[in-house]
């Protein structure tokens, strides 16, 4: 890869940190720009000179309109929004952030730098009930998300989609797993509970399971989105075709069975620490994600698959020792 300039909003966060973290250890020619609302920290020390890190509203146009001409961005990485369950919490706050604030960026970049290569991470939550019964694909299934959090992120897939058609951007939507198992603190995601119920326990601590056992959610582990999220900046334009979204690979697991193999992993004492408390919220926005995908279109381009439960739980709890 030649020399180039990648823009990483919401950088702060789980998501972004892991990618900048892949991106400097895999590219040693590239200047990183990380941006979030505080200060993100450099997830590579060493390579301080190559690492701008910002704090940045993006909600503030003037804010959005500096970084995009002042550092003139190859690439883009949108990772900045408010999670599921905050966003259904605050309908405002939800539409500010995820919406208005991503529109008015995009806005920016086909103005001052028309072409450039944006990469958005959307969710399946854009689906709704209707997928759930059925092995869910990007184009099989008519998207009816029933929550604000999925309605906000296909919002933004219909304008990249269009904006990309028209040549104003390079944009490729990339439909995210629940990521598993996630460092750092509990978000607001309503997802949360699923990297709770092991990192918690792995740290000691105990955690509560909001929704019934028996229901499947569609993960995939942080190395292997790092991957992903890196293949889908290098992938041809033409690669995508007219249609700019793709399901990323993940693999299915219900939060039973990821109990069971966090005591296989860590023992019993880690799985008694985690308390069934159902929060009927919660359970409403999960059960209307579909658990099962046909990732047959990123099979085609390329896009790496996962290794599976068991291996998402080592390679959290190996990170955690090392």
């Amino acid at each position: 890869m030649s020399s180039q300039t990648i823009l990483i909003t919401g950088a702060s966060g789980f998501v972004g940190q892991t990618l900048a973290k892949a991106l400097l250890l895999t590219y040693s020619d590239l200047t990183l720009v990380l941006a979030d609302v505080n200060t993100p920290p450099n997830p590579v020390p060493e390579a301080k000179n190559n690492v701008h890190c910002l704090s940045a509203d993006l909600t503030s146009p003037s804010t959005s309109t500096s970084l995009i001409t002042t550092h003139k961005p190859t690439t883009i990485y949108i990772l900045h929004g408010i999670m599921s369950s905050g966003a259904e919490a605050n309908l405002e706050l939800g539409l500010k952030v995820n919406f208005d604030s991503v529109r008015t960026l995009l806005d920016i970049v086909r103005r001052h730098q028309p072409g450039t290569k944006v990469i958005f991470t959307s969710s399946c939550a854009v689906n709704g009930r209707l997928a759930v019964s059925a092995i869910a694909s990007e184009t099989s299934i008519t998207p009816m998300p029933e929550s604000s959090y999925g309605t906000q992120k296909l919002m933004i897939e219909l304008l990249i989609n269009d904006y990309s058609r028209r040549g104003e951007i390079d944009g490729r939507v990339v439909r995210l797993p629940t990521i598993f198992v996630r460092r750092g603190a509990p978000t607001a995601a309503a997802s949360s509970f699923v990297s709770g119920i092991v990192r918690e326990p792995v740290h000691g601590e105990e955690s509560e399971l909001p929704v019934s056992p028996d229901i499947g959610v569609w993960l995939s582990s942080p190395s292997t989105l790092a991957k992903n999220l890196i293949h889908a900046m290098t992938l041809p334009a033409e690669k995508f075709g007219h249609f700019r979204t793709v399901l990323l690979p993940g693999f299915t697991a219900t939060s039973g069975e990821i109990l069971n193999c966090l005591e296989n992993v860590v023992g019993r004492e880690a799985r008694k620490r985690v308390k069934e408390k159902r929060d009927p919220v919660i359970e409403r926005i999960v059960k209307s994600w579909p658990a099962q995908y046909d990732t047959s279109r990123a099979r085609e381009l390329k896009f790496f698959e996962d290794g599976g439960l068991k291996a998402a739980i080592k390679e959290f709890v190996q990170g955690e020792e090392s």
